[in-house]
């Protein structure tokens, strides 16, 4: 099952700041036809520290960060809760390129998730209000059932539920990895220092 990277990353050929890096690459992985480039595997812990992780879909970014939404009561939310640090990797395998972000992990303004929200189809929206995420369920049915009731109740406008919104994870560092031969990959990484942010290569 071995496969052969190939592909650069010099310092040379990387932006001066982070966003702009990850623009380049995400639009690279748009135009390669990547399947759901915005995609991004998340991984959260708990107070004790047990770690979890999923895969969610990345709705904005900027030099703030990256944004996701959730149900609150889900496992992610209850863990953001007790420890709001996070970790997330978008793994562009067809480019042989992966990031990785780590940081600290806020709600963004109820604004915002409103906002968001608004643009959801309408299914999506029905179903954040009917699904109960992470919680045990006796059967589908249930969940059928509890969508049936949630139409009724909402037969136009569906607002964003109380308990569901947005997150933001402020990345402490961001790392570019670039597939190489012989596994020698090129691995630049943005690390947050004093109020910028310095960039440093790692050993593969």
């Amino acid at each position: 099952m071995r496969h052969e990277y190939s592909g650069t990353l010099t310092e040379d050929d990387i932006a001066a700041d982070w966003p702009t890096q990850f623009g380049a690459w995400f639009d690279d992985a748009v135009s390669a036809g990547v399947s759901e480039p915005n995609a991004m595997v998340l991984a959260t812990a708990d107070a004790a520290g047990r770690p979890s992780a999923r895969t969610v879909l990345m709705k904005d970014y900027d030099e703030r960060g990256f944004v996701f939404y959730t149900n609150h009561d889900s496992r992610k939310g209850r863990q953001l809760a007790q420890n709001p640090f996070a970790a997330l990797t978008f793994p562009w395998y067809p480019l042989h390129r992966q990031v990785h972000a780590a940081g600290s992990v806020a709600p963004v303004t109820r604004a915002e998730t409103e906002e968001y929200f608004a643009l959801r189809p309408r299914g999506a929206q029905l179903g954040a209000w009917a699904s109960t995420q992470s919680s045990v369920l006796p059967s589908r049915a249930a969940l059928e059932e509890s969508l049936a009731a949630v139409e009724e109740r909402f037969p136009d406008e569906v607002p964003a539920p109380p308990h569901w919104g947005g997150y933001r994870l402020t990345p402490e560092t961001v790392e570019f990895w670039q597939g190489r031969r012989d596994r020698l990959h090129d691995r630049l990484r943005f690390r947050a220092s004093d109020g910028g942010w310095v960039i440093e290569r790692l050993a593969p």
